[in-house]
């Protein structure tokens, strides 16, 4: 069993700065890549950032220069450091891991979103 946990969301005023954190636990053997998406009403889930074990990192165009992803292995945690928010970033934010398990099975595990809201 796997879980992610998410937190760090909250309301910001447009400017304002969030971090959001993402820990995985349980029966994990290896996490590969960790990433962030997000999904506001109406839309389609979407990618905002990923980060391999490796530490490279891809981001969607709207949020490079603003958001940094990074992740601690040796927490299985990832974080999304989000600057210079604007009222369009406002979603519900998903952490997301493709991991090993410690039966040797690689599955694609989602936390249960935290919400960002951006005040204009």
């Amino acid at each position: 069993q796997v879980q992610l946990v998410e937190s760090g969301g909250g309301l910001v005023q447009a400017g304002g700065s969030l971090r959001l954190s993402c820990a995985a636990s349980g029966s994990i053997f290896s996490i590969n890549a960790m990433g962030w998406y997000r999904q506001a009403p109406g839309k389609q889930r979407e990618l905002v950032a990923a980060i391999t074990s490796g530490g490279s990192t891809n981001y969607a165009d709207s949020v490079k220069g603003r958001f940094t992803i990074s992740r601690d292995n040796a927490k299985n945690t990832v974080y999304l450091q989000m600057n210079s928010l604007k009222p369009e970033d406002t979603a519900v934010y998903y952490c997301n891991a493709d991991l090993i398990s410690d039966y040797g099975h690689r599955y694609d595990y989602w936390g249960q979103g935290t919400q960002v809201t951006v005040s204009s």
